[in-house]
């Protein structure tokens, strides 16, 4: 799932006694979070350009060429799709530098490490996400 960390190794942060939420040690894990993900995500960008500069262009059989053109098609949705991820990273990271980072963008309370953990470009609380969802839906179905 896009923006989630399944793909990346890391120990969950252990949150220290007295330690104040978003401190330094936090803020270094998740920057290193992103960072990874963002590194992940750009490598995988070269290898679909270096694979689209490799093709050898028109095939003589039109099966064969539809397919490729729809292979093509969806590792181009992909890479859009992990265009705007790596936005929602740089993002992210400049509310990191900013000390902004961790704190939702609707209600400015705390987002929460483990939510973050798992999807560390999350702008909103899980309470404010259940709403715009809830809105978005209701948005939908009128």
């Amino acid at each position: 799932m896009p923006g989630t960390t399944k793909n990346i190794d890391f120990k969950p942060y252990k949150v220290k006694k007295g330690e104040t939420y978003m401190s330094a040690g936090q803020l270094a894990h998740f920057r290193a979070i992103l960072e990874q993900m963002r590194k992940e995500l750009m490598e995988e960008v070269d290898v679909t350009v270096q694979h689209l500069q490799e093709d050898p262009g028109h095939l003589p059989d039109p099966n064969d060429q539809a397919s490729r053109e729809e292979e093509f098609n969806l590792e181009l949705k992909t890479r859009n799709r992990e265009g705007k991820l790596i936005h929602n990273i740089e993002s992210a990271l400049e509310r990191i530098n900013l000390k902004e980072y961790g704190y939702c963008d609707m209600c400015n309370e705390e987002i929460g490490i483990k939510r973050l953990e798992a999807r560390p470009t999350a702008k909103l609380c899980i309470d404010c996400k259940t709403i715009a969802e809830v809105k978005e839906k209701q948005f939908a179905e009128n």
